[in-house]
Parts: C-alpha cells; structure tokens; sequence
C-alpha cells in the first residue's frame, strides 16, 4: 500500500497504472559477448543445434555454457521458435556393438548431381560401435561391380568386418529375385568367402539401419546441399573424401557424448587376406583398366595408398617413365595424358613435377611425393606426352621397399591421432598439433620431434611390405635415433608385485613393501631394490610411463606391510 502511495505522491493519477513486473537485472544471466558469440555461431551454421554449441563453446573456452541457456538465448533473439519437445517412442530399441570392426553398416544413397543433371550414386559404409565412416564412393550405378568393388577397398584399408547390415535391395541379396527362387549374388559370395555374417533388415524397416541413414542425412545437409551440383564425379569424388575426413576426426557426435569416431575406431589388428571373386579379379590384374563407364569403378574412387602399384618396375608396357611439370590450376584439377588427378585448391598455383608410367603416376612438390594414383596410361599416351614435351624420368619416387628404414612425416590432430594408409593412429594427445616424423624400423614406431629427439616408442601399425608405398615415405638416415636416456621411475612393492606402464613385474614375494626403482629401457625393465638388481623383465607394453615416484596410497601400504613383518 505504502508503494502505491508513493507512485501517487510524485506521479499523481498516472503513477497507478500497471507496469512491467519484468526483472531489469538478472545475477544468473550470461555476459551479453558470450551471447553475441552464440548468435554468431549459429548464423554461421544454421544447421548446428544447442549440444553442438555447448560444444563449440567449449571449444572456444567456454565450458560453462549449459545447452538449455544456449535454446533459450537462441529462442529470445529470435533465431529459432521455441517448440515443444516430442516424446521418444517407446518402442524404439536403441543397440550398438560393444567393439569396433564388429558390425558395418552399408547402403546406398541417391542425392548428388552432376553437371547437366546426371544423379549419381554414393555406396556409404559405417562402423556400428564407433560411428566411423568406412566408405563414401561415388558410381555412376549402383550395379553389383561398382558397389561390391567400393566394399573390397574399404576392407583392403581397414580389414575385414565380423558382420554387415545391409537391407533387401538387389544389389546386396538375391533374396527376393524369383519368388521362392533365391540366389546368390555377388556381394553375397564376397562375404561368403570372407566368412562374413550378412544380416538384413526386416521388410519396410528402415530405423534398423538408423545410423546410417542418419550419415546420409548429415552427407545431404553439409556437402551435397551446400556444394552440388559438381563438376564431375572426379569433383564429387574429392569432395566426399575431403568431407569423410572430417566427419571421422573433427566432428562431434551426440550419441558418442560428443566424441570423434577416429577416437572410438580401431581398424582390423591381422587383416585377412582379401580373396576376390572372378567378377572382380579378372578387371584387379590388368595393368590397365578400361575407361570408366556405367559399371565400372571410377578411378577417383580407389584409395591413394591402398591402390598404389607395388613399387617392383619403373616401367610397363615397355614405355619408359616419363616426368612432366605442370602448374595447378585454381580448380585444383590437373589433366595429364586425359587422366583428371586432383591435387586441390590450396596448391593453386604452384609448380608440381608429375611421374607418370603405365603402372603408376606420382604427384611430387619440391622433389617430396605427396600423392600416388593408379596410372591409367598406355603407350598411345605416353608416347603423346613425350612428343608434347615429357622428358625421360629417373627412377621411382617410391623406395625400394627391401627392408629399409622408412621415414614420413604427419601432423598430428587435436585428438592426439596421425593418418598412416587410410587409418587413424595414437601418439598421444600432449603432441596434439605438432608436425612429428614416424620411424619405422622392424616391429616398432618410433616418434620424433621436430629437433629429431625420441618422444615415444610404439608397436608399429603397418607391414614392412607397405611401409615404402605410404605418402610422403622416403629412406631414413643411416644413423638410428638416440634417445635422451632411460626413464627412471620409483614403486612399491606390494606383495611381490608391482606396475609400470600397465605391466606387471614380478619382483617377488622376498620385497614385499620394498621400494623399488625401476629402470625403463627400450627392451626391458631393470628392477633394483636396495642397491641390487632383483629382476631383469622384457618389455612387453608400448604405454607411456605416467607416473614417476610412489604416491602416498604406497608408502601406507609399504608401513602396512612392515607392521605386520614386525
């Protein structure tokens, strides 16, 4: 009462009538930078939701921002209309494979264009467990040869899948091609002879394929909607490769709790080896194929360092190599011989040398390879690019691969991750960022910084036969690393036992509570204890050594243990 009265005294009649009841300051609301930040972003990106900012803002520092303040924020500068959320259905039954390699799903999508209005073909293939992107090929049909040839490639870069969830059209069963008549088509005699489950949804069930159709709604939205129609399926080609990579290591995931895949990927340990069917091993073993048509693969298709030729010849055919210098266009696409080879924008206009035989064309950039593609080119072209100009090459770009050491060099990604033939490799995150050189000598990998000093030690992911074929690959020098010294790290013995780098030595039951000070080699694990060696173990981890001197729950157990010996 006394408020009115107030308002009446210094306002009169007009101070009486209602106002705003709405809050002029509020202590939980966020700084109005963060807010513009939020607007920002999400104009940049409309298609982002508010899980995808929080993550974004994390990103950027600022990992306070909760997802229902980024809705609301969005809602009150009217970007988007505030909805009510639907209920889940109940009968929706989430699953997903425990391991990666276990379960891939596949399908075909039919969304891109090309110049002129042709519809291409995408085959897609997609890890159950960790959301990995295996394949994204495009083909002008999807007939049994292309799909079926994409499908061989894949499992030629990662390895071979325990099963794979395909639904019921032609191309993957013969289940439905006479009724009551089945038969065996070819993508089913591959994973029979791979010992490959096929399993198939069940009729009209497309939510039994969810994660892969929800890929081909994240590939329509990102590229094929923002970027097409192409050039060409070369263009188209380049493009989903580019947009693979990213979907496998810098986009976030909602139902991986906004984890990357290449995190969660882990390719085949022991790849079997691929037997082919007749259909496709009779076009595998000619040194060149035929040009691409309805039912072959495009060449663009075939992955780089997978399909590099074996290093064995400098020529074919009996044409000698050839090396030609070329300028890259802005396009980024650069024809040689009529053969389209993409080498991207962001060398547009610099000076490549190209390397070309009947078996193999490499791409080089101040004398360093840094790409490898089947040739595609017989003598009638070689022999047209020598009269324009060619000159006579030296030999291979490639090594030898007889056994020598091989060095590449790779940056390392912001989840600690290097790309090595096609799959993703930890060195650890602390490098994260950092431009580091691969050893790979015998079993193991060493890593080295910039200044050529050892950072770590691991087992090594590629075969020595395909060591030479990896880009960028080149001899090491003769000299093998020298590392700056053993790591020395200090444990308590409990009951005889003790762990480093996730390894159990046994030191025995005669040191229990001791301290012991254990010598990390390359090859072993020196154990002392009270100036005496007490044990001599190979090293059989390549984990890192995390923790160097006995924490406190050790020295209580080691007064523990001398109290009962007491």
């Amino acid at each position: 009462m006394h408020t009115w009265l107030a308002r009446y005294r210094q306002e009169g009649v007009a101070g009486l009538e209602d106002r705003s009841h709405q809050v002029h300051h509020h202590p939980w609301r966020i700084p109005a930078q963060i807010e513009e930040l939020i607007c920002e972003l999400w104009r940049g990106h409309p298609k982002w939701g508010p899980r995808r900012l929080v993550f974004e803002m994390g990103r950027r520092g600022y990992g306070q921002v909760t997802r229902s303040t980024v809705y609301r924020t969005l809602v009150r500068n009217g970007l988007v209309e505030a909805k009510w959320r639907r209920r889940r259905r109940k009968d929706y039954r989430r699953w997903e494979r425990g391991t990666a390699m276990e379960l891939w799903q596949l399908d075909v999508t039919a969304s891109a264009f090309v110049t002129g209005g042709t519809e291409v073909k995408i085959v897609t293939g997609i890890d159950d467990h960790s959301r990995f992107c295996v394949l994204a090929t495009a083909a002008m049909r999807a007939t049994a040869r292309p799909v079926c040839q994409a499908f061989v490639d894949a499992m030629g870069v990662y390895g071979i899948p325990g099963e794979v969830l395909t639904d019921n059209t032609k191309v993957f069963t013969g289940r439905f091609h006479k009724p009551g008549v089945p038969v065996e088509v070819l993508f089913d005699k591959i994973c029979r002879e791979k010992g490959i489950t096929h399993r198939l949804t069940k009729i009209h069930s497309p939510t039994t394929t969810g994660k892969i159709e929800r890929l081909h709604q994240t590939l329509q939205r990102e590229l094929l909607d923002v970027h097409g129609p192409f050039a060409g399926i070369g263009a188209l080609q380049a493009a989903l490769d580019a947009w693979r990579e990213e979907y496998n290591t810098d986009r976030p995931h909602q139902s991986l709790g906004m984890a990357f895949p290449a995190t969660r990927f882990r390719p085949a340990s022991s790849p079997l080896e691929l037997r082919l069917p007749a259909q496709l091993a009779a076009s595998t073993r000619q040194p060149k194929p035929p040009p691409p048509g309805p039912g072959s693969l495009p060449a663009q298709s075939l992955p780089v360092e997978a399909a590099a030729p074996q290093p064995d010849t400098a020529a074919g055919d009996g044409q000698p190599a050839v090396e030609v210098d070329r300028v890259v266009p802005p396009s980024g696409n650069l024809w040689i011989g009529g053969r389209q080879v993409w080498i991207g924008p962001a060398l547009s206009g610099r000076q490549i040398t190209v390397w070309v035989d009947a078996i193999s064309l490499h791409v080089l950039l101040d004398g360093a390879r840094i790409k490898t593609l089947p040739s595609r080119l017989g003598t009638t072209e070689l022999v047209r690019l020598t009269a324009s100009g060619a000159r006579p090459a030296g030999p291979s770009p490639l090594p030898t691969g007889d056994g020598a050491v091989i060095e590449v060099d790779r940056t390392v990604n912001a989840t600690g991750l290097v790309s090595l033939a096609g799959q993703q490799v930890g060195v650890g995150s602390p490098l994260a960022g950092q431009r580091v050189t691969l050893r790979m000598e015998g079993p193991l990998m060493a890593v080295l910084g910039h200044d050529g000093n050892l950072l770590r030690t691991m087992a090594c992911p590629i075969p020595a036969d395909r060591r030479s074929r990896l880009r960028g690959a080149r001899r090491a020098r003769s000299l093998p690393p020298q590392p700056g010294g053993p790591i020395i790290v200090q444990r308590v013995s409990c009951r005889g036992a003790l762990m480093v780098a996730r390894q159990k030595i046994h030191a025995g039951m005669i040191h229990a509570g001791k301290t012991a000070t254990v010598i990390c080699e390359d090859t072993h694990f020196r154990v002392v204890i009270d100036g005496d060696t007490a044990a001599l173990v190979p090293r059989t981890t390549t984990s890192e050594v995390h923790r160097y001197k006995a924490n406190a729950t050790d020295k209580r157990t080691q007064a523990r243990l001398t109290q009962k010996g007491q």
